[in-house]
């Protein structure tokens, strides 16, 4: 298993007093939209992206985000909903927490909203 030296992505903020340059998250956020991407490309849904569940490869600037988790993750076929209330409160999409049926697009509102409280420290509402 490969070692994460820099802990999760809360912790790798929170050391820094979540005073990371917008380069820096523009470089984390793109390598999680790829992880992101792959996993939809092969019909995995996540379901429980935040913070906590991304690991950081080291302490440095330049350390690498990996996601990790998948024990809430769900294979869906390209035309597959679920209904399942799966996920952390304060990243899951309006659809999850109504009890909707949903797709993909959960993890992207998830990511949109790791987004946010790295740019801002605080989670966009209210869990």
């Amino acid at each position: 298993m490969e070692f994460f030296g820099g802990g999760d992505l809360f912790d790798y903020l929170k050391k820094r007093n979540f005073e990371v340059s917008e380069a820096r998250i523009r470089e984390i956020f793109y390598q999680l939209s790829q992880a992101i991407y792959y996993l939809h490309s092969i019909g995995i849904v996540h379901r429980d992206i935040k913070l906590e569940n991304v690991m950081m490869t080291d302490n440095s600037g330049t350390a690498k985000a990996k996601l990790i988790d998948f024990g809430l993750a769900k294979i869906l076929g390209p035309k597959d909903k679920s209904n399942d209330i799966f996920g952390t409160f304060g990243y899951c999409a309006p659809e999850v927490i109504m009890g909707k049926s949903y797709s993909v697009g959960v993890d992207v509102w998830s990511l949109g909203v790791m987004l946010y409280v790295m740019l801002s420290e605080y989670l966009p509402f209210d869990s």
